[in-house]
């Protein structure tokens, strides 16, 4: 594992990069007591990761950078993060390509799509230090120039998107950004700020989708976002479900 010179992202926040490691969320959850904010950027994973275990394919030319958080708000709120980084992308995105608003959006919780197509995973994961702080790491692994054909749903990147983007210059937008959505979030004060904003670029609120629940699949109306981010489903039979946590897909079968 070689590493990289050290630096600045928009000369803001410090960055360590790899040019190869096996994930950048696990480097920066083994470094959580050392300083922070701090992002850790890697050329390519090896053992990269996505939600639920899943593999995350890290082949070169795209971003894998993870943020180091330290206490950035109560831990009952850092799910709330989810939300904070899709919007941080989403601004990010649109800040170096220039895309038309109307071809990007997010979808619950924290994808971000171009076109439909999922274009990046993000991953957060927390632990507690030793002087009883806790610590939050947000992954990013974003399609800039590779995209993968076999996923169960559309996927794309930045270039066959239209919009060629070095890795480089998404991180220093995308540092500016975070700081930006965090200091509107204010540890979970300003929640319902970014909630509003995150409903704003979420198309597919309103419209039907099929959510599945590890061996339940649910279907019906993606009716709202409640106080919490829980996404509030309505079902054929008139019942509202709150979900918490599932991987989302459109049904276009079903009627609002």
């Amino acid at each position: 594992m070689a590493r990289l010179p050290g630096g600045t992202a928009a000369g803001a926040t410090p960055v360590v990069r790899f040019d190869e490691i096996g994930s950048t969320n696990a480097e920066a959850l083994a470094r959580a007591t050392g300083p922070a904010p701090c992002w850790f950027v890697a050329s390519r994973q090896t053992q990269g990761r996505g939600r639920r275990g899943r593999v995350w394919r890290s082949e070169p030319g795209n971003l894998y950078a993870s943020l180091l958080l330290v206490q950035p708000g109560p831990t009952a709120r850092l799910p709330e993060l989810c939300f904070v980084a899709a919007l941080a992308l989403h601004d990010a995105v649109r800040d170096v390509t220039g895309i038309d608003p109307l071809r990007i959006g997010v979808k619950w919780p924290n994808d971000v799509q171009i076109d439909g197509a999922k274009l990046a995973g993000i991953l957060i994961e927390g632990t507690v230090l030793p002087d009883a702080r806790n610590a939050a790491v947000i992954g990013f692994g974003v399609n800039c120039a590779h995209h993968p054909l076999d996923a169960p749903y559309p996927t794309t990147d930045l270039g066959a998107a239209g919009f060629p983007t070095a890795p480089e210059a998404l991180l220093a937008a995308l540092d500016a950004a975070m700081r930006a959505r965090l200091a509107e979030w204010a540890g979970g004060q300003g929640f319902e700020a970014t909630r509003e904003s995150w409903l704003k670029r979420a198309p597919g609120v309103g419209r039907a989708v099929t959510v599945r629940l590890g061996e339940r699949e649910t279907h019906g109306i993606f009716e709202a976002l409640d106080v919490s981010g829980a996404m509030v489903l309505r079902r054929a039979d008139g019942a509202r479900e709150t979900i918490n946590a599932g991987d989302v897909f459109p049904a276009p079968g079903l009627q609002a």
